[in-house]
């Protein structure tokens, strides 16, 4: 999913190669051969090195620094702490809508590397929209504790969902998960698992199906065989019915292919909509083009939050 990723796989190829004094000069063929071979030598050497399925670790690339606020951007906003499942504490922010009456509540599940302070261009022009916003940093990351972990993770998504709900100053009737990413995988299972009382649309950009299908797109056969498909949003994302489901995709999406948001709206249930955005990559969909699909994704929202 990411370019270091990509540096992790072809260092332990090299290491590997390396090993034999005899080996022929490394070469990109010669790489994504040994790549290509789940039981070879790189393969003992990273399962040796990772644990079973230790390679489900690297899909996180948590941050802890805080690069920017909604303050920076001149929205008003609200610290906001809250407990997971496990009790794991997690840190967030409530960005109040921009005028007098909010049209909902969106809790915002963002993308990989970096904590929530790298993903505010996602959310702010929804304060804009009036609609609050509530995020929020999964454990490991950011200002929230503990340490990231697949399930863990999938819980921190409900918990979010948990604490705007019992917030007496916003509308649990009326609320809205839009995931971006990493997120969007998290948030679809967690809410295929799980139904939220008053969940009005899912939205999601950006997103995959499926763990392994993206190991094996960076790491080949031996990249799909250290990790797992546990909890993948591809079993889970059929479950999210009746609730509407809004997908979006860019066409070319360089990190996330937009086969595997096809995948996923595909294996969902009505109603659902797709946006494939055909010039848009992994993080613009929605912003290019003046925030064409901007416009386009406030209509579906209002049309999804009627009784």
């Amino acid at each position: 999913m990411d370019a270091r990723i990509s540096s992790l796989w072809l260092a332990l190829a090299a290491m590997a190669c390396a090993e034999t004094p005899t080996h022929p000069p490394l070469t990109p063929e010669s790489i994504r051969a040994v790549l290509e071979d789940p039981d070879g030598d790189l393969a003992r050497m990273a399962k040796s090195t990772l644990g079973p399925a230790g390679g489900n670790q690297l899909f996180y690339f948590p941050t802890h620094d805080e690069p920017a606020t909604p303050a920076t951007w001149g929205f008003k906003f609200e610290n906001i702490d809250f407990k997971s499942v496990d009790g794991t504490r997690l840190h967030g922010w409530l960005i109040p809508k921009r005028g007098k009456t909010a049209k909902g509540t969106v809790v915002f599940s963002h993308g990989n590397a970096g904590s929530m302070g790298h993903h505010l261009g996602f959310v702010t022009w929804l304060a804009e929209a009036d609609y609050n916003v509530l995020m929020y940093d999964y454990r490991g990351f950011g200002k929230s504790g503990g340490s990231v972990d697949r399930r863990g993770m999938v819980d921190d998504v409900k918990a979010a969902f948990a604490y705007a709900a019992q917030r007496k100053d916003l509308d649990a009737s009326r609320l809205v998960s839009y995931g971006h990413s990493l997120g969007g995988a998290k948030s679809v299972t967690a809410l295929g698992e799980t139904p939220i009382k008053g969940l009005r649309a899912v939205v999601i950009d950006g997103a995959f199906a499926s763990y392994q299908a993206m190991a094996r797109i960076v790491g080949g056969r031996l990249g799909e065989s250290l990790v797992t498909d546990e909890l993948a949003p591809k079993n889970f994302v059929v479950k999210l019915s009746p609730v509407p489901l809004l997908v979006i995709h860019g066409a070319r999406d360089e990190v996330v292919p937009v086969s595997q948001g096809r995948q996923l709206f595909e294996s969902a249930r009505q109603p659902k909509t797709l946006f494939e955005v055909e010039a848009g990559r992994h993080g613009d969909s929605l912003s290019r083009d003046n925030g064409a699909f901007r416009k386009r994704m406030l209509v579906w929202l209002e049309d999804a939050m009627k009784p």
